[in-house]
């Protein structure tokens, strides 16, 4: 269980830098979601940019089964060595946005 809180520290730590890295239009909220209950993690832009709606989940990360899943990245961080470089193993990282058959091949975890 020491394992997991780690890494949800971790977690809450990425997705806290990128959300102060963003902020561009005062009328879009950046949110970060922690759902430390079920491991659900995510950061959201919601609001308007003048008469279109904005609403777009930029990172999307879970923990299922002991590992963290990297659900959507659509950012130029590479989460998956940011948390390498955190001491996550390379083992314990299921790069979810790839599909299943290519997952063996990234150097990351499978399910």
């Amino acid at each position: 269980m020491e394992r997991i809180e780690y890494y949800r520290q971790c977690i809450r730590k990425l997705l806290t830098e990128q959300a102060s890295a963003e902020n561009s239009n005062p009328d879009v909220e950046c949110q970060l979601v922690f759902d430390t209950e079920h491991d659900h993690y995510q950061l959201l832009d919601v609001g308007w940019e003048g008469l279109k709606r904005v609403y777009n989940c930029f990172i999307h990360l879970d923990i299922k089964d002991g590992k963290i899943w990297i659900q959507r990245n659509t950012t130029e961080l590479d989460i998956a060595q940011a948390l390498v470089e955190m001491g996550v193993s390379k083992e314990e990282i299921v790069l979810g946005l790839h599909p299943p058959y290519k997952r063996p091949y990234t150097g990351y975890g499978v399910a």
